[in-house]
């Protein structure tokens, strides 16, 4: 059996669209939208609308942590305009295509930087969306939690503590489990370009304890200090920033 994760997609839809050549089905754990690419401030909804030199700006912002100053800013330029109106109409472009590109069969689920009431009038039959959910795949049982924690970017889908530990019990045993974010481990969450720590899950750490499952795939850390890194029994695996890798992580078994 061979499976074919990404993760942190951010609109490289040409690349998806070959993520599951060669594999019995692709795995996608979420952060489909492009908001604002870090690495190329041109790109994404942001510069879209504002300007590079806008995003330039909010990067360096965020960047330096001074996250007031950066919504702030965001208040200004989003004042003249209907916010949600126009982000969902390029939610919506940006969904077409990349839903589009997905090979049957893909199990997905959301990052922090999705829409999930949208994703029902996109995914087609070969798409299954799971969030505190399982399948199996190949005689494993895979469980996906997807979206973040509440964190000061305030991302579109972050979720109290409490409903994200909720959703990690409901998985039961599992061989494999799937999620957006990190367990709370500083080696897995530290971000070495944006030089700041991400938000990681201790449901999630206290879960690879108990349940022990095989693997633990997740994204959302782009640039980590560490990419792999044994938990007990569990196999701990950041499968890559697929926006700027456009390579799938690989799993056979």
């Amino acid at each position: 059996m061979r499976v074919h994760v990404v993760s942190d997609v951010h609109g490289n839809s040409g690349d998806l669209a070959r993520a599951g050549d060669g594999a019995d089905a692709l795995v996608c754990l979420g952060d489909l939208i492009l908001f604002l690419d870090y690495a190329d401030h041109s790109r994404g909804i942001f510069p879209d609308l504002f300007g590079v030199e806008n995003a330039d700006r909010i990067v360096a912002l965020r960047t330096a942590r001074r996250f007031d100053e950066a919504r702030e800013l965001s208040r200004r330029l989003w004042s003249d305009v209907d916010r949600a109106k126009v982000t969902e109409e390029a939610v919506r472009r940006q969904y077409a295509e990349l839903f589009a590109a997905f090979p049957d069969p893909t199990y997905a689920t959301y990052g922090n930087v999705d829409m999930p009431p949208l994703w029902p009038e996109y995914a087609g039959p070969g798409t299954t969306v799971l969030d505190g959910e399982t399948a199996e795949i190949g005689g494993w049982r895979f469980g996906f939690v997807g979206g973040g924690l509440r964190t000061p970017m305030r991302t579109p889908f972050e979720i109290d503590d409490e409903t994200y530990a909720a959703k990690i019990a409901a998985l039961g045993e599992i061989d494999v489990l799937c999620t957006h974010i990190p367990p709370d481990v500083p080696e897995l969450c530290y971000d070495t370009v944006a030089r700041r720590f991400e938000r990681g899950s201790a449901a999630l750490l206290d879960a690879i304890h108990a349940v022990r499952p095989r693997y633990h795939l997740f994204g959302h850390v782009h640039q980590p200090l560490v990419r792999r890194m044994r938990i007990g029994a569990t196999e701990c695996v950041n499968v890559g920033h697929f926006n700027a890798t456009g390579t799938p992580w690989v799993l056979e078994w």
